[in-house]
């Protein structure tokens, strides 16, 4: 089993940053994994941010290039968002996923809410 514990979240003003970092533990030590960012806000559905794999190769949501920056400490199975020039659309629960691969068995964390607004 595999525990993911988000941490970061909070309210900031347009323009600032944020960092989230999700910490998984458990059953993950040799085993292939996408770890990634996902945001749902008030009635929409549940969507992509960021991934990362275990090399570092990562993936982005247009809506967030450039402005947030996804990483990994391999060693401690963390995963981080660094959101800068935040905007109020930003505003939602952020979830952390990870995926083992290839059976793309799916763990979630609780979620950290990241409020944006002045």
């Amino acid at each position: 089993q595999v525990q993911l514990v988000e941490s970061g979240g909070g309210l900031v003003q347009p323009g600032g940053s944020l960092r989230l970092s999700c910490a998984a533990s458990g059953s993950i030590v040799r085993r292939n994994n996408v770890m990634g960012w996902y945001r749902q806000a008030p009635g929409r559905e549940r969507e992509l941010v960021a991934l990362i794999s275990v090399g570092g190769s990562t993936n982005y949501a247009d809506s967030v290039k450039g402005r947030f920056t996804i990483s990994r400490d391999n060693a401690k199975n963390t995963v981080f968002l660094q959101m800068n020039s935040l905007k109020p659309e930003d505003t939602a629960l952020y979830y952390c996923k990870l995926t083992f691969l290839p059976n793309y068995t799916d763990y979630w964390g609780q979620g950290t809410q990241v409020t944006v607004s002045s």
